[in-house]
């Protein structure tokens, strides 16, 4: 999927172009991508969100600040949520370091209902700000999370404006959308090849990594054999684009 398969894109999930949108932006791959095609391709007014939630990966937050300013948003915050690392305790591997990072898929990375914290925060912002849309970067095969799905966006979208029906019917409120590349089909290599079109080689500045990487002569570099790290290498690989990541496992 290219630029302009991305603009004649129709259907479930179609976004409006020139919308205001409070983005979801961790500094990952797939929600900088997101972020660059809302901001190119439907030329939203981008307003960026990313969190501290006790996560491992503290260099993501430092990616997301690097493309907000290349992506010129129109304000960008960080909310420092660390206290929810004490609540989800042993619960999964990318809050608890002691806990040893998987290869593949396992349900120990999923952070419980990590989504719809962020998300709610978010949508709170997108209310005050008179936002209409709410985005993510979920994708399809993003499909072991559950709220990554669509099932899920439909339902966490009727829910929050559901929680301000009446500030909608009153006119203080606009309608709120939540918003993800998965209802428009877009899978990771699509997403990627989007935001590459877009951003070229700095796409690889973004951090996937779940740890905070490997620091050598002064630079972190991703692990290379954590799941994310190896769904990036593989969505770069799919894309037939030279992968300029610097890795401390390369295999």
């Amino acid at each position: 999927m290219n630029l302009s398969d991305a603009n004649r894109s129709h259907g479930v999930g179609e976004l409006k172009a020139s919308s205001k949108v409070v983005c979801v932006v961790s500094g990952g791959l797939d929600s900088v991508c997101t972020a660059a095609y809302l901001r190119k391709v439907k030329k939203c007014s981008l307003y960026f969100l990313s969190y501290i939630y006790g996560q491992r990966a503290k260099n993501e937050v430092l990616a997301a600040k690097r493309f907000a300013r290349i992506l010129k948003v129109k304000d960008h915050h960080t909310i420092d949520i660390g206290f929810m690392k004490q609540l989800y305790s042993n619960s999964n591997t990318l809050t608890n370091p002691r806990q040893r990072l998987p290869g593949g898929f396992d349900y120990s990375i999923v952070v419980p209902i990590r989504n719809v914290v962020f998300i709610s925060i978010a949508s709170a912002w997108a209310l005050s700000l008179n936002a209409t849309v709410v985005a993510y970067g979920a994708h399809l095969g993003d499909n072991h999370y559950p709220d990554c799905r669509p099932k899920f966006i439909r339902s966490v979208t009727s829910v929050l404006n559901l929680a301000e029906e009446d500030g909608i019917q009153l006119g203080m409120r606009q309608k709120i959308t939540v918003w993800a590349p998965v209802l428009q089909g877009m899978s990771k290599t699509q997403l990627l090849k989007i935001g590459y079109s877009i951003l070229g080689d700095e796409v690889f500045e973004t951090w996937s990594c779940y740890s905070n990487g490997t620091k050598i002569k002064g630079n972190y570099l991703h692990c290379g054999w954590c799941e994310s790290c190896i769904n990036r290498k593989a969505a770069i690989r799919k894309a037939g684009l030279e992968d300029l990541t610097m890795y401390a496992k390369n295999e």
